[in-house]
């Protein structure tokens, strides 16, 4: 946490050098910043801040991608003259226990078009997830855990 706390006063730092805030300037300090910290990491205690921030990189490129996919299969439903849809309430089974990585990983299904996040069971071992778009049960599960949750707990780890 003190390595994120330096490299983002650094990407101020770069800002107020810069004297342009933009998120594209911010994100170019970050990045700058990031790489003035990775270089200097022999001078510091070994952290795992960089696999991390390269972690969540990835993440986000992967709900990104997932994003447009499931924006682009609920847009050719309802351009779609008749509605191809085979809803369903799937019971995923979960690896995740605590209560930050649940949420995350409901809200993350839930912002993903066509899917909705309903419920976790009481000991925290089932999430039911409604999905306009089933057509194998076992292949949704399996995208959510291996997409969606192993994802999740590498970043929470």
């Amino acid at each position: 946490m003190r390595l994120f706390l330096m490299n983002t006063l650094l990407a101020l730092a770069w800002i107020a050098l810069t004297g342009t805030f933009t998120p594209v300037n911010f994100l170019f300090g970050f990045a700058l910043g990031f790489s003035l910290l990775w270089f200097t990491q022999r001078l510091r205690p070994p952290t795992n801040y960089f696999s991390k921030v390269v972690q969540v990189l990835e993440f986000v490129l992967f709900f990104l991608a997932e994003l447009v996919v499931a924006n682009i299969r609920v847009l050719r439903v309802v351009l779609s003259p008749r509605l191809p849809i085979s809803p369903a309430v799937v019971a995923i089974p979960l690896d995740v226990r605590s209560d930050t990585a649940i949420t995350l990983l409901g809200n993350l299904i839930t912002l993903t078009p066509g899917t909705l996040y309903l419920d976790v069971s009481h000991d925290r071992s089932v999430m039911y997830v409604h999905t306009m778009f089933v057509d194998d049960l076992d292949a949704f599960r399996s995208r959510i855990k291996q997409g969606f949750e192993r994802r999740v707990m590498e970043i929470l780890r």
